[in-house]
């Protein structure tokens, strides 16, 4: 476990816009409440509730990844009216206490999705 720091920063942030996620034509998450994670250089990443995601189009895979600095993802795959995206949302459930906030929320990979919209 590596913790942030000056040469590696992580910041949180309540984003102030209404986030929605569209997959195959359908809004699978819908929210007011998602959280800004910008993590050093890389491109920051939107992490909504679950509870305002449709759950009935994810499918927990046995797929995961770790990150130093998070802890342990896990996977998700979507599927909506036939089609499926593999591993296309990714989740930490149990996050180091440096990033709990994200802890359970939902992050989509951007090209596995028809579009992330922040209005």
């Amino acid at each position: 476990m590596l913790l942030p720091g000056p040469d590696h920063p992580i910041t949180i942030v309540r984003e102030p816009h209404m986030v929605r996620v569209v997959f195959n034509g359908a809004v699978i998450a819908e929210t007011s409440r998602a959280l800004r994670l910008a993590e050093a250089s890389y491109r920051p990443v939107l992490y909504l509730p679950r509870e305002d995601a449709r759950m009935e189009y994810f499918t927990q895979t046995d797929h995961q990844t770790s990150c130093p600095y998070k802890g342990k993802a896990s996977y998700f795959t979507l599927e909506v009216g036939g089609k499926r995206s593999e591993n296309a949302v990714w989740s930490y459930e149990t996050p180091f206490a440096a990033v709990a906030e994200i802890a359970g929320a939902l992050a989509f990979y951007p090209q596995r999705v028809d579009f992330i919209e922040i209005e």
